[in-house]
């Protein structure tokens, strides 16, 4: 087989990412692989390594992903706060397609390998740390923007706000109604709204 290109690999790990996510580590078979990467088992491990590599991989572009877009929607909010009440409220507005409405990839892998395959879990504990800092860092533009006292601590307000998302993505994967999950995102915006002084 030759070499895949960039553009190539970086479909190949999409492809990988959302078969892991779906079905985590441990359930995603090498005939699963081979169906949704298009390759046979010797050009898996040529390009890969090992299952466990691709999986980090995998992991490594999720949480960059989801970096990213985080960073983007802030930038994009018309204030630190306001973005970061609009970020909870666009989990009830998703499309029914959209890869969003399950759990988090992250919180999945860890509870799939936490007792099994320590290098992966810690990886993953340490993606969701990075999130953490990334919300963190938006309370600190807040604070900085004059929306938050002086007193507030941007890092207990990130694991409050990072424990809500978790909550709000597994009320989508477990298929929560519309209305119920929109009374839902909107309380927990409306306590962030609430931090403006």
């Amino acid at each position: 087989m030759t070499r895949a290109s960039p553009y190539d690999r970086d479909k190949t790990l999409d492809a990988a990412m959302s078969l892991f996510w779906n079905k985590g580590y441990h359930a995603t078979s090498l005939k699963d692989l081979e169906a949704a990467l298009n390759m046979k088992p010797g050009s898996i491990y040529a390009a890969f390594k090992s299952k466990e590599n691709l999986y980090l991989l995998a992991l490594q572009a999720y949480f960059e992903r989801s970096r990213q877009s985080f960073r983007d929607m802030l930038a994009q909010s018309s204030s630190p706060l306001r973005g970061l009440a609009d970020h909870l409220r666009g989990f009830a507005l998703l499309p029914e397609a959209d890869a969003t409405r399950q759990a988090c990839m992250l919180t999945k892998t860890i509870v799939d390998t936490k007792s099994t395959d320590p290098l992966i879990a810690e990886r993953s504990r340490e993606y969701l740390e990075g999130i953490r800092l990334e919300i963190a860092a938006g309370f600190e533009a807040a604070k900085i923007a004059g929306e938050l006292g002086p007193h507030a601590d941007p890092s207990r307000l990130a694991r409050r706000y990072q424990a809500n998302v978790a909550a709000l993505r597994l009320e989508l994967h477990q298929g929560t109604n519309s209305a119920d999950l929109h009374d839902l995102a909107e309380d927990m915006a409306g306590e962030v709204e609430a931090l403006r002084v």
